[in-house]
């Protein structure tokens, strides 16, 4: 249950929402939509509690059940007293705290079977089995087999896991929870049809309320009954799925538009009528008046129209020329403890070559990029640049953002000169007015991976390796930047499990693993692009 009175937010200068009441009742099922840097993530920070110091938040929100929350970014070593998934999954019942102080417990009653430690030992054991810590193990092995994650993952360090697999973690996490208001930030990230269609299942079952940021749009439309549309400051508020939203969406600009242009006509009328009757007799000039200060009071009530979606287009500048063979990967071997990655990966590129690496979560996809890119060493085999060949490098995880500095200053030492030039190439992007001043801690998971493509702008690199570039961006955006990558002449190698933008990007080689096998892009590929 949640209760907004006079809700405003913003940050700096920019204005993130206007004024605005609103209800979320028990087993409601709530989809906050808009573009990238529209603010959701913003208003979800309000509505869980957790404003950033940045924001200036007017109104109050009221919050009443127990709530959990899925973020968009992973919390760095889990939550659980172990850095480990089955240890993160069971905080979300305190499970793994009373596990140990059971432990604790059945040791000293064991060294002193005094009544006082046995009936500490009873007290923590009949809250272990209240919160259905003797059940845990198959409720957990049952989430893992709904989203695809072997059971042994759960005992793998936090650290070690793939972004999929990690996210599939924090899903189980939430999941097991079982709180009475779920909040779900981009939830389907890194999942797979499969995995996607068992959660739309899990929620669909789900007696409590969700309130849910995502631009998958099936989830939208299968599980959510309400839809919060958040576009230039205003918050509207539409019953029905997304399709149902878009319709009325739709509809509701159409009858603006007409009654816009009808208010306009009779404006327009009023003033020539007036203009004809000045400089007339004296009472054609009152009347004048007169009809001047209906058309004040109309243009005062003029509708404003609410903009339609406009096309998304990014581009990047066409790069100096490299040589014919930008890069060369050879018997590439990496090995984490007992686990063997890659085990005699390799390819070669050809000057506008677009490779798309494809494999299941945990496959070695990002390895792999990482050791082309030249961030991780392997523990054998080679890379090698050709001639003219400056790599651009785009992490899943925007390490290479600097969260102590501005958007604006981000590109302080980029090839791009003058602070208008900057202004234009991050506007480009998106990233417009106030946004330059904020820090990318501020801003949202769509917004930082446009400040990652605006970087590679900005370089002077004709060889970009991409993980995942179109996390976290809009429907519209996951698009337009494979429209701006296809028509891009450098030299592309990418990860992505978005079938929208493989098919924007038209590969022209795959990369096939954990089989590590180099071939010519095939269409029938494209449905292994979704398997995660």
């Amino acid at each position: 249950m949640l209760i907004a009175r006079d809700l405003e937010l913003e940050i700096g200068a920019r204005r993130i929402l206007n004024k605005v009441s609103f209800t979320i009742g028990e087993g409601e099922k709530v989809g906050i939509v808009g573009r990238n840097g529209a603010g959701k993530s913003t208003l979800l920070s309000v509505i869980i509690g957790n404003p950033g110091q940045h924001l200036r938040v007017g109104g109050t929100v009221q919050r009443q059940g127990h709530w959990a929350h899925l973020p968009q970014e992973p919390v760095p070593g889990g939550l659980g007293v172990d850095p480990i998934g089955l240890s993160h999954v069971m905080s979300a019942r305190g499970l793994d705290v009373l596990d140990v102080q059971m432990h604790e417990a059945r040791r000293a009653m064991a060294e002193d079977p005094s009544s006082e430690n046995i009936e500490l030992f009873s007290q923590l054991e009949e809250t272990f089995r209240d919160r259905g810590g003797y059940e845990s193990e198959s409720e957990i092995a049952r989430l893992a087999a709904g989203l695809g994650l072997p059971e042994e993952f759960l005992l793998s360090d936090l650290g070690d896991l793939s972004g999929g697999q990690r996210r599939r973690v924090d899903l189980m996490r939430i999941l097991y929870e079982k709180p009475e208001t779920m909040v779900l930030d981009e939830p389907t990230n890194h999942l797979d049809k499969s995995a996607k269609g068992w959660l739309f299942e899990e929620l669909d079952r789900y007696h409590g309320t969700v309130i849910v940021i995502s631009h998958d749009l099936p989830l939208l439309d299968k599980a959510i009954t309400r839809v919060l549309s958040l576009r230039e400051g205003q918050l509207r508020d539409y019953t029905g799925n997304y399709s149902s939203f878009q319709r009325q969406e739709g509809e509701t600009i159409e009858r603006e538009e007409k009654l816009a242009t009808r208010q306009d006509a009779d404006i327009d009328r009023l003033k020539k009528l007036a203009d004809s009757m000045r400089g007339q007799t004296e009472t054609r000039a009152r009347l004048a008046k007169v009809l001047d200060h209906r058309r004040e009071r109309m243009e005062g009530e003029r509708i404003t129209v609410t903009q339609r979606e406009r096309k998304v287009t990014f581009k990047l500048p066409q790069p100096p020329r490299s040589g014919d063979v930008p890069l060369r990967a050879e018997h590439l071997q990496v090995s984490y403890g007992d686990l063997d990655v890659l085990r005699d990966a390799g390819l070669i590129t050809r000057r506008g070559d677009r490779i798309l690496i494809v494999g299941r979560n945990g496959a070695g996809k990002s390895t792999l990029l990482r050791c082309l890119a030249g961030t991780q060493s392997a523990g054998a085999g080679v890379v090698t640049l050709g001639a003219n060949v400056v790599r651009g490098y785009f992490a899943q995880e925007h390490e290479q953002l600097d969260f102590t500095k501005t958007v604006f200053d981000h590109l302080a030492d980029a090839t791009v000169q003058g602070d208008a030039q900057r202004r234009a190439l991050l506007g480009a992007f998106g990233l417009k007015g106030e946004t330059a001043h904020q820090l990318p801690g501020t801003l949202s998971g769509g917004e930082r991976a446009k400040l990652a493509l605006a970087l590679l702008a900005a370089s002077s690199a004709n060889l970009l390796i991409l993980d995942e570039p179109t996390n976290n961006l809009d429907p519209a955006s996951v698009v337009a930047v494979g429209d701006m990558l296809r028509s891009w002449s450098g030299t592309i190698i990418a990860v992505s499990h978005e079938r929208h933008f493989v098919e924007a990007l038209e590969p022209t080689h795959a990369v096939l693993l954990p089989e590590e096998f180099f071939d010519l892009w095939r269409d029938d590929y494209l449905d292994m692009v979704e398997q995660r």
